[in-house]
């Protein structure tokens, strides 16, 4: 048996990059928290602040693509992100495709709120750091 792995899960935007961490062993995601992002990138400093103190095994970054499959018009600012992520952690990095992620997170916000589950105001990353959970649940959900 392999011993579990932490996992950390970005949905990368160009305003707000979410984050999520989880783990192999119970295979859930919780979200984590939002970094912004400004005309000239992300915040490294604090990103990589970040990913020292949860100290994952792994990161995880959405592949963002359009219905019909054909990359997105922030697929190459993904790539990008994803690219100098592994290269700035000294941390492997896997991509999974992340269609339809920020539809699943809204709605399941939507479903908190409803629900009385979630009882604070939505702050604006919040979709971002839901979305990165719905994405690393899925790719921990393709793991075997």
């Amino acid at each position: 048996m392999t011993a579990a792995r932490i996992v950390l899960a970005f949905d990368f935007g160009l305003r707000r990059i979410g984050l999520a961490v989880g783990d192999t062993l119970t295979r859930s995601a919780r979200v984590h928290r939002s970094f912004t992002s400004t005309d000239s990138g992300p915040d490294w400093e604090a990103i990589l602040r970040e990913v020292r103190a949860v100290g994952p095994d792994l990161l995880v970054v959405g592949a963002p693509y359009n219905d019909d499959g054909t990359p997105s018009t922030v697929a190459a600012a993904a790539d990008r992100f994803a690219s100098t992520l592994a290269q700035r952690s000294s941390l492997q990095v896997q991509r999974i495709d992340e269609r339809y992620s920020s539809v699943e997170a809204a709605s399941q916000l939507r479903e908190q709120r409803a629900s009385g589950v979630r009882t604070k105001r939505l702050r604006s990353g919040d979709l971002d750091s839901a979305a990165a959970a719905v994405i690393l649940n899925t790719w921990l959900a393709n793991q075997p």
